[in-house]
């Protein structure tokens, strides 16, 4: 019986040759069979044989394949299968598809159900509170920023610092750059928006500048005429509102005319009609340089003959002077030079636009950031934005009236939380006095509107705040309000309490409102259409003034001065009935205000006026002096005693010393012999 080791020598003997020679096995050979086997026993479609193939047989115990698994199977023991139910998989949980947790706010939600699903919401320092609160602000922010025109630019700006603009600030600033690029028609709109928030925070006015620089970059280089235009405009306007530095202005030219083409220069004479005549006045030999490089680009003649012409046009318009491209119109002046921040940046810098700023991200103190913003609110509003706490992040009034139906039987009183009839009123009102031409013609037409009661104090204070909006004080508005007065008494109650809203808060009004409100309030009381009693809330003293307050009583002061005379204004601070309302501001409970009120009005041209504080000041110092001369007077009487006491010993001391001085003839006689007896020794 042939082995098994002579069966696999048989098979390497090729039998079909007469000289049959045992051939070598090659290495490389075997181990190519051997990654064929590997490959059949792995791949899924060889894993059952065929029924026609040869099964090694099962009984041969020297076969090699058999021979391995028998032994298995002698030293493996025999275990019993019991069948075993399938195990159940687990049931997967469906995820819950919450809108609120998506990257970008997931779908329309509309606001009744928002508002309903942040009710129920206790936790306000959660994160999906945060969420809601998020997504209604940026509703609120676009909102705004796309209503916002030259008329409403003043009711825009006080709603928009209603909302969180820190915590939205990279929202507006993407608003803002949306909407211009948009309408570029707009842009002095919304760089004067800009202007006015940049005075108030700093930080946002820089965002915006940043992100703005970053996208004339990027049209710069992708040749992207359109976005490059966009921003650019959009620089010269903020050059010319004071927000950016105009050395920028200068890069920007100078980059743009370094190698001319059709495309760059077009771009740079539309932004030099915007801003030309801004340089012009702040650097003007900075224009000279890009004037001159125009010229040179005129006479090489390689541009287009659109682009010449448009360099020719250029030139017409700097000599009229730029007539038709003014700095900033007089509607959009909304700024003084000194409140305004500007923000050096250059071209060269690299600006982070701090996209992260789009993007949701929840915060931990939450609360207490947004208590902060409160108190930051009223500080910049004047004590009147927490009144529209409730309006802001709601949306749309009409939406929520569409979307809220509810069941009622009976009848309802529906409170208007939104102040839309406010706002309404006090725009008519806006509208109404700056169409008007004279004092009677606004004063018939508002007369005709229908301002219910309680809205009295909405239309007293609009009137002020036209009036504190004007570059100089107009007689206008000061007669409007003493006629509106004579005519409704319930005006007077409202006249009187916004004129101690205005004096307690004066520190927050700027020099030309406070100078505006301090005349208003003068026309006012010489007029009689107030009563001067209000003047008790003033306390002339060096501790309850503020610098704000004194220039405000000074202004007033001396307008009433003018408007009466310095003898009248005397009698009408002399008179015994309004007396107890002066006590504040002449007063004579303390020597020390006394003098302070004096030097006050004296330094303001108004001495005469302190004629009996002088009086009163010479007769309380008078009893002062009587008083301390008393005083000592009492303790000199019971002191003179010891005083005499005193002197008597010294006299005696003095005499004792005076005796030991003096000797007598025997002592010097006697002195002068021990003298002479030491000579001879």
């Amino acid at each position: 019986m042939a082995t098994t080791d002579d069966r696999i020598r048989h098979r390497d003997v090729d039998l079909g040759s007469r000289n049959a020679v045992p051939r070598r096995r090659s290495p490389f050979r075997e181990e190519r069979q051997r990654k064929r086997s590997r490959s059949r026993s792995r791949s899924p479609l060889r894993r059952h044989t065929s029924p026609n193939k040869r099964r090694p047989p099962e009984d041969d115990p020297l076969h090699p394949i058999t021979y391995p698994r028998r032994e298995k199977e002698q030293r493996l023991p025999v275990e019993e299968k019991t069948e075993q139910p399938d195990p159940v998989p687990p049931a997967k949980k469906k995820k819950e598809d919450n809108p609120l947790l998506m990257r970008t706010g997931g779908a329309y939600i509309p606001p009744a159900r928002l508002r309903m699903m942040q009710e129920q919401i206790t936790d306000k320092n959660s994160e999906a509170y945060q969420r809601i609160a998020w997504e209604a602000l940026k509703k609120s922010i676009n909102g705004l920023v796309n209503k916002v025109n030259v008329s409403n630019i003043a009711n825009i700006v006080r709603e928009l610092f209603q909302e969180n603009v820190i915590r939205g600030r990279g929202l507006l600033g993407r608003s803002i750059i949306t909407a211009q690029s948009a309408s570029p028609t707009f842009t002095h709109v919304y760089a004067a928006l800009v202007a006015i928030v940049n005075t108030k925070f700093p930080q946002v006015g820089e965002l915006i500048i940043k992100r703005v620089i970053v996208n004339f970059k990027k049209g710069f280089r992708r040749n992207d005429k359109t976005m490059c235009m966009a921003s650019a405009n959009f620089l010269a306007h903020l050059c010319n509102q004071q927000v950016v530095h105009e050395l920028i202005a200068l890069e920007i030219l100078t980059l743009l005319l370094e190698n001319p083409t059709d495309d760059s220069v077009e771009v740079a004479i539309g932004f030099l009609k915007e801003c030309g005549l801004k340089l012009s006045e702040v650097a003007p030999k900075g224009m000279h340089g890009v004037y001159d490089s125009l010229r040179a680009i005129l006479n090489d003649g390689k541009l287009d003959v659109r682009v010449q012409y448009m360099i020719e046009v250029m030139f017409a318009i700097r000599k009229d002077g730029f007539k038709e491209h003014p700095v900033i119109i007089s509607q959009l002046d909304l700024v003084e030079e000194d409140d305004q921040i500007t923000h050096f940046v250059t071209i060269e810098e690299q600006c982070d636009p701090e996209d992260h700023l789009n993007v949701f991200k929840a915060d931990p103190d939450y609360l207490a950031n947004e208590e902060k913003y409160k108190q930051i609110r009223d500080d910049v509003l004047g004590g009147h934005g927490s009144s529209s706490d409730s309006s802001s992040g709601e949306g749309s009034g009409s939406e929520e009236e569409e979307d809220a139906s509810e069941d009622d039987e009976g009848e309802m009183n529906i409170q208007d939380e939104t102040q839309t009839n406010t706002l309404a009123l006090r725009r008519t009102i806006y509208l109404t006095i700056m169409s008007s031409l004279s004092f009677e013609e606004c004063a018939h037409k508002m007369l005709q509107m229908t301002i219910k009661p309680g809205q009295e104090y909405d239309a007293a204070s609009m009137i002020i705040e036209c009036c504190s909006q004007e570059r100089s004080y107009r007689k206008f508005f000061g007669l409007l309000g003493q006629r509106f007065c004579q005519l409704n008494p319930e005006y007077v109650e409202q006249y009187v309490k916004l004129f101690q809203e205005h004096y307690t808060t004066c520190h927050r009004l700027e020099t030309n409102k406070l100078r505006n409100v301090a005349k208003f309030y003068a026309h006012l009381c010489y007029s009689d259409a107030i009563p001067w009693t209000c003047l008790a809330i003033i306390h002339l003293n060096e501790e309850e003034t503020t610098s704000s307050s004194r220039i405000f009583i000074k202004i007033l002061f001396q307008e009433l001065a003018e408007y009466m005379g310095l003898v009248k204004l005397n009698e009408r601070l002399r008179d015994p009935f309004l007396a107890p309302g002066f006590e504040g501001l002449l007063p004579r409970d303390n020597p020390r205000n006394t003098r302070f009120s004096i030097n006050f009005f004296t330094s303001i041209g108004l001495g005469g006026l302190t004629d009996d504080l002088r009086e009163h000041l010479k007769a309380a110092s008078k009893m002062i002096m009587s008083q301390v001369n008393d005083s000592e007077s009492s303790d000199s009487t019971s002191s003179s005693g010891e005083d005499q006491e005193e002197e008597k010993r010294s006299k005696h001391k003095k005499e004792k010393r005076k005796h030991k001085r003096k000797k007598s003839p025997k002592e010097k006689s006697k002195h002068q012999k021990k003298s002479s007896k030491k000579s001879e020794r």
